[in-house]
Formats: C-alpha cells, sequence, structure tokens
C-alpha cells in the first residue's frame, strides 16, 4: 500500500478544546499521512499547541477526538461512573456470599468468615492498585465494557508518540546520553529486582541501551557531547538532545513544537537537513509546529493552517502561500 493509499498515521475528528468560556481549538479535522512532514501553522494565539497538546493527552477535549493508527485514542470521558463499580464490586461479591453463608449457620464463629473478609479486601485492594496501574489488559475491559478513558501522555508515548517542546525541557543536571536512557525507560523489559540483581539479561539490555543512545547522539549530531550536562549545551545542541531523547521512545509519529526557535540561520539549515534525514532514513511522519515560513515551506509535505482555533487552509505549501484566508491571517484583510 502506498503512502499516498495509506490511512493515516494520526487524524483529528472535529476536535473541539474550551476552556471555561475561550475556544482554543473549533472542531479541527486534518491528518498526518504515514512518512510525511506535516506542519501546524497559524499566527500568534491560534490554538496549534494547544491542539499539540490534546493530541499528547496532555488535555482532554472537550468534544471530537483524535485517531493513532486507526485507534481511538483521544476523546471526552464515556461512562467513567461505571468504572468505580467494577473496582469494588469483587470485594463485595465475597463479602456477600461471606454474610449469606454466616446468616444461614455455614461456617458462623468460624475462621473462614474471617479469612473470607480479608480475601475481599485484597481484592479491593488489588482492583485499585490495577486501576492506577492501568495495565493493557485493563484498558481492554474497559473498552468490552463500553467505557472510555482519554489516554494520558504516557498512554500515548507507549502508543508511539514522541513530542519535543517550545520551552527546552531536558534534566539540566543529568548528562546528553542520561537524558537519551530516560527516553528509552519506557520500552525497558527488566524489572526492578533484575536491576538489582543484576541479571545477565539485565546487563545486556543495558548495554544494548548505551550503545542505541550513542547512535541517536550521533544521528542527531552530537557523537562527541555524551558526558557533557545538559544545561552546558549550546541551545541549538540542547534542541537537538530534546529530539533525540523524543527518538529514543521509539516512536511512529515524532511531534515538534518550533524546534528551531531562537536558532541562527545555520543552525536552522543544519535543523531543517535533520527533519529530512528523520523522514528519509528513520520513515518517521512528524508534525511540525513552527514560525519560521522558511523551515515550513522547505520541509512540509502539507501544511494546515489555524487561525482563532480554527482551520482555515490545507494543502501543499505552493497552494497555501497563495492562500487568500492565509494571507489574511498574517498581514491582515487589505494584504489579501
Amino acid at each position: 500500500m502506498s503512502d499516498q493509499t495509506a490511512p493515516p498515521v494520526l487524524r483529528t475528528v472535529g476536535l473541539t478544546k474550551e476552556f471555561g468560556g475561550l475556544v482554543a481549538v473549533r472542531s479541527v479535522d486534518f491528518d498526518v499521512p504515514p512518512g510525511s512532514i506535516t506542519s501546524l501553522i497559524g499566527p500568534n494565539g491560534a490554538g496549534k499547541t494547544t491542539l499539540f497538546n490534546v493530541v499528547a493527552g496532555l488535555y482532554e477535549p472537550t468534544s471530537g477526538h483524535v485517531e493513532f493508527l486507526g485507534r481511538r485514542m483521544i476523546a471526552a470521558p464515556e461512562r467513567t461512573w461505571l468504572e468505580p463499580v467494577f473496582w469494588v464490586l469483587p470485594a463485595l461479591l465475597v463479602w456477600a456470599l461471606t454474610y449469606l453463608a454466616a446468616s444461614a449457620g455455614v461456617g458462623a464463629g468460624t475462621e473462614l468468615a474471617q479469612v473470607m473478609i480479608l480475601v475481599g479486601l485484597m481484592l479491593l485492594i488489588a482492583t485499585l492498585i490495577t486501576a492506577v496501574i492501568r495495565p493493557s489488559w485493563y484498558d481492554r475491559f474497559l473498552v468490552r465494557m463500553g467505557i472510555f478513558k482519554c489516554a494520558r501522555p504516557n498512554d500515548m508515548v507507549a502508543a508511539g508518540i514522541g513530542r519535543t517542546f517550545q520551552n527546552i525541557r531536558l534534566f539540566a543536571n543529568m548528562t546528553a546520553i542520561e537524558n537519551v536512557l530516560v527516553g528509552m525507560h519506557g520500552r525497558l523489559k527488566a524489572s526492578p529486582l533484575d536491576a538489582v540483581l543484576r541479571t545477565p539479561g539485565q546487563v545486556r539490555e543495558e548495554a544494548a541501551s548505551v550503545g542505541e543512545a550513542r547512535r541517536l547522539l550521533g544521528f542527531v549530531g552530537l557523537p562527541t557531547r555524551e558526558g557533557e550536562l545538559a544545561r552546558n549545551l549550546p541551545y541549538g545542541d540542547q534542541r537537538r538532545l530534546e529530539i533525540a531523547r523524543a527518538l529514543a521512545t521509539r516512536p511512529k509519529l515524532l511531534l515538534l513544537d518550533e524546534p528551531t526557535a531562537g536558532m541562527n540561520p545555520s543552525e536552522t539549515a543544519a535543523m531543517m537537513a535533520l527533519f529530512g534525514r528523520i523522514k528519509t532514513e528513520l520513515g518517521l511522519p512528524i508534525l511540525l509546529i513552527e514560525h519560521d515560513m522558511r523551515v515550513v515551506m522547505g520541509v512540509s509535505d502539507t501544511i494546515t493552517v489555524l487561525d482563532h482555533g480554527e482551520k482555515i487552509a490545507e494543502g501543499t505549501p505552493a497552494e497555501v502561500r497563495a492562500n487568500s484566508r492565509v494571507i489574511e491571517a498574517y498581514l491582515g484583510k487589505g494584504a489579501a
């Protein structure tokens, strides 16, 4: 199946996000095709970062939904009131049976009733812990019961979305390679017990992770910086390190929020080349927010334009550049 006919990696359908009476994003539909660079642009306050944060699981949408790899991941919660019933139901059943048995004189006054009460309490604790951890089987169970919970940021990372931030969010007092290793944490298989005992499997996995982190640092152009503290890196290198950390999560889609902001022309050109390598060498689609129109027009396959939270245009760079509504949004009505 070609990229032109393949289903989109990411799709938003009627996505709306309100903060009180403020509508930050209003009924936005757009797709990110596989193997593409899709840019999301618009004037300041257009709702770009809000939309990013909804897609990443930081905000729950007011209405509409987000599909990732064909699965609905982000939407307003549905029938969540039913979930607590399943937390307490096993324990209640055990206690009810114990009460009925005691009322009927079966096992009354014996240690069996006390044991059953303890079993019910342990079941209650176990179900509450499961609800907090939310393993994949628990999420599947909720779906079968007709309960939908909006995916959290860690769920989106586990599903395959990696992202960087508008304001750099590195671990400043950790080295470059340690920052990248943090990105790999969610994909590691070794348990805490394996780490304590230093089992052979854990040692092999740790060595492989370090090797992969070094490869990623080399890929983004930081092959000699692994031992430097993140706070000591130049600004442009910090941006590259954040991309390396996002790639370490093994994403299927990369979200980049103004990755060239504050860069000089040579740094910007190098970053554009990196975007191209991510697309061609890794085959990784990118959803990009960027204010620098030279970057947007130079790297994008498709562009979606927002203004006051609404989508006003979509198409190739040439189509968007010539769109009168886009010109009006950026330069004012007289310019259009």
